[in-house]
């Protein structure tokens, strides 16, 4: 398959379902193997699935990647398995339970920054050594609108996504002089599980956007694509708000 990406192998998690899953099909479309990793073991099928139907290379590995051993046999997986190793959309995440900052208990704290933050720096632990041996790749992480402002009744997401761009921005200026590029995408209201998990009503977090509408996963999964490409070569260290103007409010 020809593409921006052909010969190459990218790296995908919670890509199960919603932005994962976007940026999964757009690897492929660029010519890229996929390894696609994700807890939900029906969601991650169904993604490889889909791009072996439009006639890419995809493996599934069931991964919980807020925990160590299990981030350390993904990418050993995903090395061996395609030869290499050259880009990595660090992705998986969840929400979380509303409530305010006195509200929110330890241990809900505990599961959501291990899952948002933890998950981001195991992931890097683990995939700048092989993209190293390569002289080089490009990792792009999902930190989220909430990691560039502050948003009501989530405090833990909030810090653990702010907590992501952080941790990027660190990554980029360690690794830049290695060909290592360090991005993050910073996704607004999107139209995925997790968006519509946020109210009853599918409609309502629309109406504070700008743009005045949802974003489509494939819009962040486009953003995800040309931050990897040689198109952005000389773009490390940024934060890449993908949100319909919400942030520049």
């Amino acid at each position: 398959m020809a593409g921006l990406f052909a010969g190459k192998v990218a790296l995908v998690t919670g890509a199960g379902s919603g932005i994962g899953r976007a940026s999964a099909l757009a690897f492929s479309r660029e010519g890229a193997q996929v390894v696609v990793a994700d807890v939900n073991v029906a969601g991650g099928e169904e993604t490889v699935a889909l791009i072996k139907k439009a006639g890419g290379a995809a493996l599934f590995v069931q991964s919980d990647v807020s925990r160590d051993a299990a981030v350390a046999a993904l990418i050993e997986r995903a090395a061996t398995a395609f030869g290499r190793l050259d880009y990595a959309h660090n992705n998986a995440g969840i929400l979380g339970a509303r409530a305010m900052t006195a509200d929110c208990s330890e241990e809900e704290w505990d599961r959501v920054v291990a899952t948002n933050l933890k998950s981001i720096w195991l992931c890097m632990r683990y995939e700048i050594p092989r993209l190293l041996e390569q002289g080089g790749g490009a990792i792009v992480n999902t930190a989220s609108a909430a990691g560039l402002v502050g948003i009501w009744g989530y405090p833990a997401y909030t810090a653990s996504k702010h907590g992501v761009v952080g941790l990027t921005k660190t990554a980029a200026i360690e690794y830049v002089k290695a060909g290592i590029r360090v991005n993050a995408v910073c996704p607004g209201f999107i139209a995925t599980p997790m968006v519509r998990g946020m109210t009853a009503d599918d409609a309502a977090p629309q109406t504070v956007v700008p743009a005045g509408r949802l974003g489509k996963p494939e819009e962040v999964a486009e953003a995800v694509i040309w931050l990897c490409s040689d198109k952005a070569s000389y773009v490390t260290g940024h934060m890449m708000a993908v949100d319909g103007a919400l942030t520049a409010m």
